[in-house]
């Protein structure tokens, strides 16, 4: 059945399925997976496994350390870097300093260059900039690669590059009053300084590891996606993993990096086992070249148009047109369960729940359908199949996925009766009773999501007085809008964290960019001793957050076991802005139009200059 129900929703035509047969079935589905470890069953890449996340594509280079000083430090090189650099520069920033674990710009894109990697969000709206620097992506969903050389056109574009320093870790942060500046410490010696410390250090960097028991008794090789050893399997991100043809190999993972690696491993390899513990939902991608007549015709700001366009569809928002047309935005109704937005206020939340419920059934039917449409053998079909809500997890797209459980040398296995892969041999993989001999096992296990450095205490930030920063957060983030906390002066956040989000997380970058580079150009204008909100600005933010809430633990208590609900066991609070990322938006401008004084304290006559 087709899901026929306008956006803003009232009737459904008849049903031709058993709601009370589906959430019985999608209960059973999540029971098999529940682990009573939660999130701990995975490992950091630290320690005796720190090597699966070191850097396999730049080599370092030794330097001497710094000791200078700088207007801006920024840290993190993806896209939330790139775009406060670009904005910075924009204002005017001309000291300016660019700093990475990586060898390169690209964050994500630079770790992540697994065979068949694609963006799943198109990349007229994903690639940020792309009028500023000129350029066009080739394809509607852009390969990786494109996307990485992107990010370093926007580097060089915008002259990030002058004062850049890669493969630099910050080991501390610590505030000096008298100087109204930071102390930067990193692992490579360096004693610098800053007056401004901007933090982007990424949620989808840090490979995770699953804490199967004999890992360290393999004997095989092994590796992590976003560490691709091309070296082994040959090949390029394109395929054609020639050093596989004579290698059994097992993949642990089937998410939205084991969608895209695994038909160009299962082409080349002798043999793959495939070990899924929950299925994704796979939906068609489409994916086709740019049409450069449509390219043409575009009038200047369209990208910005198209973006706002795209976010405003996902948020639930009003809009005459539907600029992208793609699995996104025909499932914006789905998607307030996770990401929240604006809602049809007319209908009773009970009954607009009951609405969406039946339409989130009958659109993951039809992905059903489409496992047993492509699926040739009707038990792997059935294995493949994902029983639960839509927003369960990140809904997947490929038009290869499914058709490599056709070929013959691949096999499915389902690991989820035994919580996912029981243990490793020296030999190979065990699930349940039954070991796997293979040469070679990769981890498509995913990230630490949503946690940087400064919220994992891997980089200490020690603030007026010597605070430690998870001291003074001992209860949750405090912050005023997500970006800056009262005792922490001069120093930014970027990211998912007590403001909104959606599933194009770089147009979420882009505006939190544009805000701190205007707050950073207001204070450096008015003669700002420091950037700090006073802490009744950031009682009044939590307040905000909590009077706004959306509740959706209902909801995640149900889904499959995941990332998004923490293995299981996570609960919903309110640590985002429930209106949705629009709304979010708009209360900024207002907010720099009338408050921005409220965060600039004391003028700068005791300025010191690094």
């Amino acid at each position: 059945m087709t899901d026929t129900t306008p956006r803003t929703g009232t009737t459904l035509p008849d049903l031709g399925f058993d709601p009370d047969a589906l959430r019985e079935r999608y209960r059973r589905e999540r029971d098999r997976r529940i682990r009573t470890d939660g999130a701990t069953q995975y490992r950091r890449a630290a320690g005796e496994f720190g090597y699966y996340a070191k850097d396999p594509y730049t080599e370092r280079v030794e330097r001497d350390p710094l000791t200078d000083g700088v207007e801006v430090l920024v840290v993190g090189g993806g896209f939330g870097g790139l775009l406060t650099g670009a904005r910075l520069r924009e204002a005017g920033v001309e000291s300016l300093r660019m700093m990475d674990e990586a060898g390169d710009f690209g964050g994500t894109w630079y770790w992540n260059r697994y065979p068949g990697i694609h963006c799943d969000v198109e990349s007229y709206s994903y690639m940020p900039l792309l009028e500023e620097t000129g350029y066009m992506p080739k394809w509607r969903y852009a390969p990786g690669e494109e996307i990485r050389q992107h990010a370093v056109r926007i580097a060089e574009h915008y002259g990030l590059y002058r004062d850049a320093v890669f493969h630099t870790r910050v080991t501390e942060l610590r505030w000096d009053e008298d100087a109204a500046e930071w102390h930067v410490r990193t692992d490579r010696g360096d004693e610098m300084r800053a007056r401004h410390v901007v933090v982007s250090s990424g949620t989808l960097t840090q490979p995770k590891l699953p804490g199967i028991p004999g890992i360290e008794d393999f004997r095989g090789h092994t590796f992590h996606t976003s560490r691709w050893d091309y070296g082994y399997t040959g090949g390029t991100a394109d395929g054609g993993l020639t050093g596989l043809a004579d290698k059994r190999v097992a993949v642990v993972g089937t998410g939205a990096t084991g969608l895209q690696a695994i038909p160009h491993v299962a082409r080349d390899a002798r043999h793959l086992y495939v070990l899924q513990r929950t299925p994704s939902s796979v939906d068609v991608r489409d994916n086709r070249p740019t049409d450069p007549e449509w390219a043409a015709s575009l009038r200047p700001g369209w990208q910005r148009e198209r973006m706002e366009n795209f976010l405003a569809i996902l948020a639930g928002e009003d809009v005459e047109e539907d600029l992208v047309q793609d699995g996104w935005t025909g499932t914006a109704r789905l998607q307030r369960a996770i990401i929240t937005g604006a809602v049809d206020t007319t209908l009773d939340p009970a009954e607009r729940e009951r609405l969406d419920e039946l339409a989130d059934f009958a659109k993951m039917n039809e992905i059903r359908a489409r496992v047993d449409d492509v699926v040739h053998d009707p038990a792997t079909a059935e294995a493949l199949k994902p029983w639960y809500r839509y927003m369960c997890k990140r809904p997947g797209f490929s038009d290869h996925y499914l058709q490599t459980f056709n070929r013959p040398n691949v096999t499915l296995v389902d690991t989820a009766d035994h919580g996912g892969v029981t243990g490793m041999t020296e030999n190979g993989v065990v699930v349940g009773e039954t070991e796997y001999e293979v040469d070679c096992v990769i981890f498509a296990t995913g990230f630490e999501t949503g946690v940087s450095g400064v919220v994992s205490g891997t980089l200490p930030v020690h603030g007026r007085g010597g605070t430690p920063l998870l001291e003074a957060w001992g209860r949750g983030p405090r912050t005023l809008h997500g970006f800056y906390s009262h005792g922490f002066p001069n120093l930014f956040h970027l990211g998912p964290l007590q403001n909104a989000n959606s599933v194009n997380f770089v147009h979420i970058l882009q505006e939190q960019a544009e805000h701190i580079a205007a707050v950073v150009a207001e204070a450096s204008k008015t003669g700002a001793r420091y950037v700090e909100p006073t802490p009744e600005a950031e009682a009044a933010w939590a307040r905000t957050l909590a009077e706004t809430f959306v509740d959706n633990s209902a909801f995640l208590a149900e889904c499959t076991p995941g990332y998004y609900n923490g293995e299981g066991t996570r609960r919903a609070a309110p640590t985002s802005y429930s209106p949705g990322p629009v709304a979010f938006h708009r209360l900024l401008a207002e907010w720099r139009k009338g408050h921005m004084s409220d965060v600039l304290v004391a003028p700068a006559a005791a300025r010191t200059e690094g």
